[in-house]
């Protein structure tokens, strides 16, 4: 019984307890003092008031019986109350108000009790007439309910003229078929949309908002037509089309869906009613319109007069027959249905072959030599020759492996391919302290979507095989994409992505059957069958700061069941492991990497779709550039390191090595304090311990998660250790590249990168051994700011410990665990010690990779945006013996000004005496291009402080506060144009989103860029056993998000550059027959060619500087957020006013030889004949761009592969 009914019931019964007749004074009612409160009773003696006391609660009890009754009579059909009967009052009196006993009448306890009868009988009428009219009412709404539980299949037309012909054409006699009807509703169709389409079309489209319910209806659509409910879809078409209010979210894509839907299950009638809404809502039939008509008319079998007017009507309205067969995603049944209609009306007519690509040229300056080295060598798609390039040998194989060849079998794991069904481990990954709910929809969701017919469609488009007649005429050499075209691979088809709150209420429903449908027997140890089932899974609240939320648990009893089975067996998805065949090459934003799993192009977060459909509303050749860039990068081949992995295995059984990066397990996390504090323990002790209890638990829950990620690590390279793979890229959506698979490749710790060596060796040659020890030296971190042939005597000296390293990595001299990357310098050791033993280093097949790093890149480009002479002259972008150390630079000028201070007597200032070093403002030196704070980096410089242990703690807070403001006061003295070009981008960045629109970009690659960062939409999905309620950033119906989008265009701008000198590296890289990775600013080569991809990397630099770049940028936000707007006119000011910049005489990038740590210079680049002028550029500027630098070492032509 709820509180409101009980306390109508409440006042219901003292109504009924209290007599009749008008009030008086209240004397005598000690008796039911409980029920009315505390009363005085002056007049009754003792032994009158206990019967009296007694009568009371009797005539009480037998009340609330009745009561009782009545009110169960509510949930029931039926029920006799049985009248209460009053109790009989003793001889000597009995309870009675002051008036009545005043008036001295005897027989009113009588009429008392009928009193209550009478009021219980009201009560009992008024309840069944409540009761009739309930029922009545539930008969209506049941019979309503009847109605529409019969799924509706005739529309309800707006257009009057429609619905009575609609009306007619279902009257007539059977004379008039339904084909009859279609051709009459084509050729009537409308040659526009409606008035309506054409405003939304002029307008942009639909807003954001309609857009995202218009993607819901149509994703509940196609699960209709997936799981079998073809008339449920169609009962939701015409339920939305006949309201007004709900038209508008049905789209023709919509009407498309159930169309198709009726033409594969060949129902005629049904789809000539989704024709009379489409013409009703004032829509236009169009290719896929027409198919599923077509295809109908096949499947039935229709007369060749049908087919034809069919026919005729798509060529007025401009369709093509051709079109249906090579534009429209149909499978082979459903097209040989389309074309047994065709044959119908014409029979000679043939589907076309698959049309050679029109050739597309980017225009892009920068990318013009890539695209222009075709020749016209011809070739077939056979066995590519010996002498072929290595991306033709690997498009050939590909060919061959078809999609099969992606599951691989072995003992050191299990690849699960997505198109199999959902694992069974799916439980074995919840925690033993339960999951959030949102969390758990959300990654449910995609996994089943993952298995869905998604990877169907992709499985049925293998790549055709090599057909030797006809022959399909390929250029070579040619890029990998190129090729991939020329062959005529199909197209995957685009699938229209599921917005995020449809995925996650689709995950809270796979995740309420999980609670509901799996159980386990209690006991596990009782005879089968003869023991209660109980839930696997159950729901509970917790609170996590400060807000409570809902948690799927796994039963104790499961937990201990997974403990005990102890599955040694690691299963992972096919998009999270390396590829054993080289990727398919990207040729679209919607096409490439893996052989099934769909992959994106852009990474983002899920539910994010204002990247894809920039990308989409690009022209293709403009994304040449990144597409060809991705695929080159996918297309090394890699191998494990065995010696390496056979060394970090035995620390990894041995308890691990944290010292060395390889994690510890658990049981060694530290132990809370144990024992409890005495009573009278201080509040300062109890906060002790509670902070204790949380640092370790902290410590345990982050070992755990090092130990997981390590053991991820290690299985795949057991797994691939004699297996030869591929790291398909994609990228993010400021163009950074990344690989794919998330637990093994190379942009991992310093024991990740040790892991893995180039599968294609190749000779040393002359040099390749002075740069495998100058890599080394880099490595070690011990001679950062010395020449390279300091570098080279240094490893000459050490030459004795890298042998011993090599040789007796764990019962040695153990010189390589001392340096700043460990695993990576003993893999160098390894290599130097095989190559000078060899007979003649310089024939040494070395596999190993030999990185080049940037020197603060971030500042590079600032400095070379802005022409900045010292800038460039402090991030080596000008020519020196000894190479720049920007760190260093702005911790000596920080020092200056602390000696200055110290001098006037600023206490802070002279604490930091001999305090002041690289480490300490290194990290802030280094994020500030990308946006970093005075808060942020006096976090960074609080936490470096910290960490010196004979530095004053209580100094920390205000020495933190005095070095960044010094820092940044360093850095706009040394770096004059940077801070002017960062304002610049900030202020426009804040007045485009002030706007309301986020910020737009193009990279000098061609690649369009929009920042996602948009207001928090709360999204609530109700129903099942909790309601969610999280927030969505990727809502592009709501405004941008002011300061992520100031804050953040500063450095993905910065970002894009970077990206874009990377990807002008590697294309040129590609064409010069060299191996090429990156990460990020890190470019990764053999050592016998770091000298030609350190000249490549200089001249793209130079290339890419030389555009005016912060003028086009200004143009294109001109064109793009100012054009047609009359309220822009700051805008448009601040856009207009670019930065001026200064005039450097030596702009050629150099760069450090060596990984994360190292520092050395690399060998410069000759000068290009002729000046590097762009047109818009000043003079002064473009003879500034000249590349003046000279190799340092002697050059030498492109080894062969071996």
């Amino acid at each position: 019984m709820s509180a409101l009914r009980w306390g109508r019931g409440a006042s219901g019964l003292r109504r009924a307890l209290w007599p009749a007749g008008p009030p008086g004074p209240l004397a005598e009612e000690g008796a039911l003092s409980g029920v009315w409160g505390r009363r005085r009773s002056l007049s009754a003696s003792p032994c009158e008031q206990d019967r009296r006391k007694d009568w009371g609660h009797a005539e009480l009890l037998e009340v609330l019986e009745a009561r009782l009754r009545q009110l169960q009579a509510a949930r029931v059909s039926e029920v006799t109350v049985r009248r209460p009967r009053p109790a009989r009052l003793p001889d000597a009196g009995g309870f009675q108000p002051r008036r009545k006993a005043q008036k001295g009448g005897e027989g009113t306890a009588p009429g008392l009790g009928g009193h209550w009868a009478q009021k219980l009988d009201q009560e009992k009428w008024a309840m069944q007439r409540r009761k009739q009219r309930l029922q009545a009412k539930l008969q209506v709404r049941a019979q309503q309910l009847a109605c529409e539980h019969r799924l509706r299949m005739v529309p309800q037309l707006l257009s009057a003229p429609l619905a009575e012909r609609l009306l007619r054409w279902e009257q007539e006699t059977p004379r008039s078929p339904w084909e009859e009807q279609l051709a009459r509703l084509l050729r009537e169709a409308p040659r526009r949309l409606s008035c309506e389409a054409e405003r939304a079309h002029e307008a942009g489209g639909a807003p954001a908002r309609l857009e995202t319910q218009q993607q819901r209806l149509l994703a509940f659509l196609e699960c209709c037509l997936l799981s079998g409910h073809l008339p449920l879809a169609h009962h939701v078409l015409v339920t939305c089309h006949g309201k007004w209010r709900q038209r508008r979210v049905l789209t023709l894509a919509a009407y498309n869906t159930v169309m198709l839907g009726w033409a594969r299950k060949g129902s005629f009638k049904e789809l000539v009613y989704v024709f009379f809404m489409v013409k009703d809502a004032g829509l236009t039939p169009d290719l896929l319109s027409y198919a599923a008509a077509l295809q109908c008319m096949g499947r039935l079998d229709q007369d060749a007069r049908t087919v034809q007017r069919c026919l005729d009507q798509m060529a007025q309205d401009g369709l093509r027959l051709q079109d249906l067969f090579s534009s429209v995603p149909l499978c082979q049944e459903e097209q040989a249905a389309l074309l047994q209609a065709v044959h119908k009306a014409q029979p000679t007519f043939s589907p076309p072959l698959q049309p050679q690509p029109e050739p597309q040229v980017n225009t892009s300056p920068l990318l013009r030599e890539i695209y222009a080295k075709v020749r016209g060598l011809r070739c077939c798609p056979g066995p590519p020759h010996a002498s072929a390039s290595v991306s033709a040998h690997r498009c050939w194989l590909l060919l061959q492996v078809g999609p099969h060849g992606l599951v691989a079998g072995g003992g050191g794991g299990q690849l699960v391919g997505p198109c199999s069904p959902p694992p069974p481990g799916l439980l074995q990954v919840l925690p033993q302290e339960g999951e959030s709910l949102p969390l758990l929809a959300s990654s449910w969701a995609w996994q089943g979507l993952q298995s869905g017919t998604l990877v169907q469609k992709r499985a049925g488009l293998r790549p055709p095989a090599p057909d030797p007649l006809p022959c399909p005429q390929v250029a070579v050499p040619c890029l990998p994409r190129q090729y991939w075209e020329t062959l005529g691979a199909p197209e995957v088809p685009h699938e229209q992505p599921w917005p995020l709150p449809v995925l996650v209420q689709l995950g809270k429903r796979l995740a309420e059957m999980l609670v509901e449908v799996v159980r386990m027997p209690g006991s596990l140890a009782a005879p089968q069958g003869s023991c209660s089932l109980i839930p696997v899974l159950y729901h509970v609240y917790s609170f996590r700061s400060f807000r409570q939320i809902g948690i799927l648990k796994p039963h104790p009893a499961f937990t201990q069941l997974l403990a005990t089975a102890a599955e040694h067996t690691l299963t992972f998805e096919a998009a999270e492991v390396p590829m054993l065949c080289p990727p398919l090459p990207w040729t679209s934003p919607h096409t490439g990497a893996f052989l099934l799993s769909p992959t994106k192009l852009v990474r983002s977060v899920e539910g994010t779709t204002q990247h894809q459909r920039l990308l989409d509303s690009c022209p293709p050749a403009e994304l040449h550039g990144a597409l060809d860039a991705l695929t080159q990068l996918g297309n090394c081949a890699w191998r494990v390191n065995g010696r390496v992995l056979d060394l970090v295995l035995e620390l990894f059984a041995a308890k691990g090595c944290p010292r060395l990066g390889v994690p510890a397990p658990p049981s060694e996390a530290p132990r809370p304090p144990e024992g409890r504090l005495p009573p009278d323990a201080s509040p300062a002790q109890k906060a002790e311990l509670r902070r204790e209890l949380a640092r370790c638990l902290k410590v345990a829950r982050e070992m755990h998660s090092l130990r997981s990620d390590a053991l991820y690590r290690l299985s795949l390279a057991q797994h691939l250790r004699h297996c030869v793979f591929w790291l398909p890229h994609n990228m993010d959506f400021r163009g950074r590249t990344y690989p794919c698979p998330p637990h093994f490749n190379h942009l991992g710790s310093d024991l990740a990168r040790a892991l893995l060596e180039f599968a294609q060796g190749r000779p040393l040659g002359p040099r390749g051994l002075d740069w495998l020890k100058i890599h080394l030296v880099n490595l070690t971190g011990l001679k950062k700011r010395e020449p390279l042939q300091a570098r080279l005597v240094f490893a000459d000296e050490v030459m004795e410990d890298v042998l011993d390293s090599a040789d007796r990595p764990m019962t040695g001299r153990k010189w390589w665990m001392e340096v700043e990357e460990p695993w990576q310098a003993l893999a160098c050791c390894m290599e130097i010690a095989r190559a000078v033993r060899a007979p003649d280093p310089a024939a040494y097949i070395s596999h190993f990779p030999v990185h080049q790093d940037g020197s603060c890149n971030g500042l590079q480009h600032y400095a070379a945006l802005g022409r900045d002479s010292i800038g460039a002259a402090s991030v080596n972008l000008l020519p020196s013996d000894v190479p720049q150390d920007v760190y260093s630079g702005v911790a000596a000028q920080v020092e200056v000004f602390r000696r200055q201070d110290a001098k006037r007597g600023v206490r802070v200032a002279q604490v930091l005496e001999g305090f002041i070093s690289r480490k300490v403002v290194k990290q802030t030196v280094m994020t500030v291009v990308y946006g970093v704070t005075r808060y942020g980096g006096r976090l960074q410089i609080e936490r470096r402080l910290r960490e010196l242990s004979d530095f004053p703690q209580e100094f920390v807070w205000e020495a933190s506060h005095y070095l960044v403001r010094q820092v940044f006061n360093s850095l706009q003295e040394m770096f004059s144009g940077t801070r002017a070009i960062q304002h610049w981008l900030t202020e426009s960045a804040r007045l485009i989103a002030h706007s309301g629109s986020a910020v737009e970009w193009v990279t000098p690659l061609g690649i369009p860029i929009i920042q996602p960062y948009h207001r928090d939409s709360k999204v609530m999905i109700s129903g099942g056993i909790q309601s969610l309620t999280f927030s969505h950033s990727g809502d592009t119906s709501q405004r941008p998000n002011t300061l992520k989008q100031k804050n953040g265009f500063p450095p993905n701008f910065i970002h894009s550059l970077d990206s874009s000198h990377m990807m002008l590296t590697a294309l040129h890289c590609y064409r010069k027959g060299l191996t090429f990775v990156s990460v990020h600013d890190c470019f990764w080569t053999h050592a016998a060619d770091v000298e030609v991809m350190n000249q490549v990397c200089r001249e793209q630099f130079v290339r890419l500087h030389s555009q005016p770049i912060l003028h086009n940028l200004s143009r294109f936000l001109m064109k793009r957020f100012c054009s047609g707007s009359t309220r822009t006119g700051k805008l448009q000011d601040t856009l207009r006013s670019v930065p001026k910049t200064g005039r450097a005489r030596h702009p050629a990038r150099f760069l450090r030889a060596g990984g994360a740590g190292g520092v050395a210079q690399g060998p410069a680049a000759r000068s290009p004949p002729g000046p590097l002028l762009h047109r818009g550029l000043r003079p002064e500027a473009g003879e500034a761009l000249h590349l003046l630098l000279q190799l340092t070492l002697p050059r030498r032509p492109p080894c062969t592969i071996v």
